[in-house]
């Protein structure tokens, strides 16, 4: 399976006890959204569906790693300072 890498990473803080995870590709976050995600709300469902767009070229990779990034912030999951 071809990875679809959306370019700089995203990494955040995804458990009360400072777990830290970093998203670099469609698939991964995708994978997070179906299994791992605390919650089922609105931006996870958005999330998804633009995930799946980006996968099939549909829609922008950017697009698909902003409407995650809203996702996980909506999720509770903090974002990691990245240099």
């Amino acid at each position: 399976m071809i990875e679809i890498h959306w370019g700089h990473p995203l990494s955040f803080v995804v458990s009360p006890d400072g777990e830290t995870k970093t998203f670099t590709t469609l698939e991964t976050a995708a994978h997070w959204l179906e299994r791992r995600w605390p919650v089922d709300d609105v931006h996870r469902r958005h999330a998804a569906r633009m995930l799946d767009a980006a996968a099939h070229c549909m829609t922008p990779v950017g697009s698909a790693r902003k409407a995650f990034s809203a996702a996980a912030r909506s999720a509770g999951f903090r974002p990691v300072n990245q240099h």
